[in-house]
């Protein structure tokens, strides 16, 4: 098991890095000519700036010498990752399908994973230059005006001075349920949970957003609920969940009510709900 002191090593690596592929995307965000986009083998896409984020991110954590788990990653067998203690989750560029389509809501994850449970996490949304950052018991923080940096090399006294302990404490002040479901990925399923939250919240309001930006919108508590019924991966939700949980919210599977589990032979997620903090459901 890692130390405090381990763990205070590893966030600038962790930091940096999602800084650095943010760099690297906004280059590409800005040059839709230069996207090539093409399609994985389940018929998601996939652009340059995946590839180029995930070049950057395994160049930069390759000197801490932990193994990395990326979803443009060479494929890794089970049998070849089932018994890592320590390894990084990855999104180089967690909602390629907002990109593509040019509305900023994509973002770079980074989950640090110790016997397959999340210990220290970044989401970054580099169009913003907003970093989310949570340390397992140690809270979940929002860092401003974190500009994409290809060469960014903050240390740890730069990175947690200024940070913002979530959730924010006016971010909660809205009057009705607000429930997040994604932009692009939408199922019959997803309506049918909104319309019978609707039944008790008739005022309820739907927020179309993508990647994992909607985690940190929860941690925030601008957001009340989100539900996903269609599917994700593991590298999704890692960071994202470590966050919300350090703001107070929670993450559960569907239908089951059971936790989330990683590095599973298979890295599908199963469908599951999100709760932040102040959500009255």
């Amino acid at each position: 098991m890692i130390n405090d002191e381990e763990k205070k090593f590893l966030l600038p690596p962790l930091f940096n890095a999602a800084v650095r592929a943010g760099a690297a995307i906004m280059h590409i965000y800005r040059n839709p000519d230069e996207y090539d986009i093409s399609l994985k083998k389940d018929l998601t896409p996939i652009t340059v700036a995946d590839r180029t984020a995930h070049k950057t991110i395994r160049e930069y954590l390759g000197s801490t010498r932990i193994p990395i788990l990326s979803e443009e990653g060479r494929e890794m067998r089970y049998d070849e990752r089932r018994n890592w203690e320590l390894y990084w989750l990855v999104d180089p560029l967690d909602g390629t399908v907002e990109f593509i389509k040019g509305n900023n809501e994509f973002t770079v994850n980074i989950a640090l994973m110790e016997n397959n449970v999340c210990i220290g996490a970044v989401v970054y949304v580099p169009y913003f230059s907003k970093m989310y950052i949570a340390g397992r018991g140690a809270g979940a923080y929002l860092k401003e005006e974190v500009a994409p940096d290809a060469a960014a090399a903050y240390t740890f006294d730069e990175i947690v001075s200024g940070w913002r302990p979530l959730p924010l404490t006016d971010a909660a002040d809205h009057t009705h349920l607000r429930v997040a479901v994604s932009r692009s990925h939408q199922t019959a399923e997803t309506h049918d949970c909104i319309a019978r939250l609707r039944e008790k919240h008739p005022d309820l309001e739907v927020v179309e957003q993508g990647s994992s930006y909607k985690f940190c919108l929860l941690a925030e508590g601008r957001i009340d609920y989100y539900v996903r019924t269609t599917h994700t991966y593991e590298w999704d939700t890692a960071a994202g969940e470590l966050i919300l949980a350090e703001a107070g919210g929670t993450t559960r599977s569907l239908p089951d009510d059971r936790e989330l589990l990683y590095n599973e032979a298979d890295l599908h997620n199963p469908w599951f709900h999100c709760r932040s903090k102040f959500c009255k459901l």
